[in-house]
Order: C-alpha cells, then structure tokens, then sequence
C-alpha cells in the first residue's frame, strides 16, 4: 500500500466527505501515528464541523488515564491488541462525545518488534459504540515512517468504509 501526502490527502477528504454528509463528527485516539489520522483530518479548512479532538496515547500509562483502558487488557494482550484498540474507541468516544472513534496501536519500528507482533503490525479498531466497533491487523512493510503512512492511509480508509456511501 502506498501513502504520499496527494493519498493521504485525498482519503482524509473522502472520511471528511463522508461525516459531513451524515452530520457525524469524529475524534482519533493514536498510538503509533502520533496524532497523524488527526493532523491529516484538521489539513481541510471547516474541520470543526466534523473533527472533535485527538488523543495521542503513546504509553500504557496514558491510555489507561485519558481513555479508559484497562491495566488487565494490556498485562494480557500488550497494547498492540484488539481488545485494546476497541477499549481505545470506547474511550475516545466517552471522552469526547464524537459520533466515531478511530483508535491505532502498532509497532512502527525499527525496534520494538518481537516474533508475535513484529515491526509493521498494526491494530486498528473503529466504530459508533462499544457494541459497534470494529477491529482488523494489518502488518505493513518499510521503515517507520512509511509503516506510519499506510497505517493513517489503511485508518482513514477503514473508517470511510464503516460509514459507507455518502
């Protein structure tokens, strides 16, 4: 998957397009992507009418105070899981009051891999609800800084297809 700036650009229109159409707003909870799917989201002029705020939660700790995540789910999982990411767009939503959450927690590299979750896996959840999320792994190729491209691309994208047409 390929991500340049015109590609992320053009699906953060395409998410954007999408919430406007339905009245929906969205706020990010990130890890890997260090507020990256926000930053691309806010690029559009007007994106207060869709866009209510970004949480950046790189460590455990930080996840656990701002979004809710609970200590049992990262001691099982680690934070690069599916039951955290869906604990990540619980939280966003709850503390923002969004209509959509989008939620990312990945191993961007180089390091920090290991032979379960290696560098270029990526957790991505999205949904309305606790009751309405959705979750998928992806594992992306290429130094950090593309893993981190494909994984705002795949995340914009996802969420776009979760809302369907305009």
């Amino acid at each position: 998957m390929d991500a340049s700036d015109p590609q992320l650009e053009a699906a953060g229109h395409e998410l954007a397009d999408r919430l406007l159409a339905r009245r929906h707003t969205i706020a990010t909870a990130e890890s890997c992507t260090g507020g990256w799917v926000a930053k691309v989201l806010t690029d559009r002029a007007g994106s207060s009418a869709y866009m209510v705020g970004g949480l950046v939660t790189y460590s455990n700790e930080a996840k656990q105070q701002l979004l809710g995540v609970t200590p049992g789910s990262l001691a099982a999982h680690g934070a690069v899981s599916e039951p955290v990411v869906r604990e990540m767009v619980a939280g966003a939503l709850a503390t923002t009051g969004a209509d959509i959450a989008v939620a990312i927690s990945g191993v961007a590299g180089p390091g920090g891999g290991s032979e379960d979750k290696p560098v270029g896996t990526v957790w991505f959840a999205w949904g309305s609800s606790a009751t309405n999320t959705e979750a998928v792994i992806r594992r992306f190729d290429g130094d950090r800084d593309q893993v981190r491209r494909q994984a705002v691309c795949f995340a914009l994208r996802g969420v776009s297809e979760f809302l369907g047409e305009p």
